[in-house]
């Protein structure tokens, strides 16, 4: 069965070119990896519930039709609408799994595959060589399997809440979804692990991961910290636990982040600033004596920083080879020549929309987008019968 594509050619490396992937998800963690074999070649039919994937509603802001942030997510797939609560609709729904699919991907809520008789175990038994994912919340085993979960909960329950923003003040969410991205993430490491095991012996495997493993996963070196001391790890504002100095600073016009983690590199940054003195304290000797007395530290490194301004500053350090950034906003980093060097940002063809390609090149050439991301129900003639289609 053919699916819709963009019939643009690209020179660009497509190493899934014909795997056919089942996205029976929502939200952002299983169509982020379903994304991700996308723009490397694979044809991706999303299966949507009747009233469709809850994010084509989370905006606004809304392009073209759905939120931006749907769009960014769906782009290269076809939409088909299964009305779970028909066994008809489900049986197709079962039956192209059965004839089409290499891969599934699932993140509905817990039990529901079970319920539907569209589990890993039951499908991978009638047809082997499937590989199937399930993007859980809490992990397969446990008291709190059965929970649903969502990025800021698993920020929350994972520990990362815990140590991000500033002491005294209440817990920050980090802004980007980083525990729905990095599900989506060890879902593609745990799919690309099953092709390869599937490509010597034929058979596939169920896969599962998890926001609440991935959570852990981000905040791993923290706890290795917390398990060798007993100590646990505070919030650490723009800075890290062990290292000093390591953090943003406030300038005349902005802020600035000075990465000087070794004992070379603060030497560097002393005699940038003018304080050769510093290294001859013994506070500030090694790196383990300055975290000790990272406040007194932390306290002369902000008085002097904010004496410029932030470009003067950023001038200083790189000269002196000192690791540094402004703290860009959004608009910045967009417009930056960095990332027109790289040609991160990529136009859709057939549309007018444009969106960030993935962080990855294979020969020198970044993955492109071939089509615009689906209209709901736009491609139920993929499963359905003539007759069957409405959505």
């Amino acid at each position: 069965m053919t699916l819709p594509r963009s019939p643009l050619e690209t020179p660009v490396i497509r190493p899934f070119e014909g795997l056919v992937v089942v996205e029976l998800g929502h939200s952002v963690a299983a169509p982020f990896a379903a994304h991700i074999l996308s723009e490397l070649g694979a044809r991706v039919v999303k299966i949507e519930k009747q009233e469709g994937d809850d994010a084509r509603q989370w905006g606004p802001p809304f392009w073209e039709g759905a939120s931006a942030l749907f769009q960014a997510l769906n782009r290269n797939k076809a939409s088909v609408v299964c009305n779970f609560r028909d066994p008809a609709h489900v049986e197709a729904v079962k039956a192209f799994i059965q004839t089409e699919a290499d891969v599934v991907l699932q993140n509905l809520r817990p039990g529901q595959v079970e319920k539907l008789g569209i589990d890993g175990p039951r499908l991978c038994a009638d047809k082997p060589s499937l590989i199937y994912c399930n993007l859980g919340a809490f992990g397969s085993e446990g008291p709190l399997k059965d929970r649903p979960g969502y990025d800021p909960l698993m920020q929350a329950f994972g520990g990362i809440m815990s140590t991000t923003g500033e002491e005294g003040r209440p817990a920050v969410r980090v802004g980007a979804s980083i525990v729905d991205m990095g599900t989506g993430l060890w879902a593609m490491i745990g799919i690309l692990t099953a092709l390869y095991e599937r490509q010597k012996t034929g058979v596939g495997c169920v896969v599962d991961v998890s926001l609440f493993e991935t959570a852990t996963s981000w905040v791993s070196l923290l706890a290795s910290q917390y398990l060798a001391s007993g100590q646990v790890a505070q919030k650490q504002g723009s800075g890290a636990t062990g290292i000093a100095p390591y953090k943003a600073y406030a300038t005349q016009d902005g802020e600035i982040v000075v990465a000087a983690g070794s004992d070379g590199l603060f030497k560097r940054l002393a005699n940038a600033l003018g304080h050769p003195e510093w290294l001859e304290d013994p506070r500030f000797v090694d790196n383990p004596s300055r975290v000790q007395h990272q406040a007194a530290l932390y306290s002369m490194l902000d008085a002097r920083l904010l004496t410029q301004d932030t470009q003067t500053w950023v001038a200083c350090f790189e000269e002196a080879g000192i690791p540094c950034s402004a703290v860009q906003n959004i608009a910045q980093m967009v417009a930056h020549p960095q990332t027109e060097a790289l040609k991160l940002i990529q136009e859709v063809p057939g549309t007018g929309m444009r969106f960030f390609g993935l962080p990855l090149r294979l020969d020198g050439q970044r993955p492109q987008s071939l089509c615009a991301p689906p209209k709901l129900g736009e491609h139920q003639h993929l499963i359905f019968k003539t007759g069957e289609t409405k959505v």
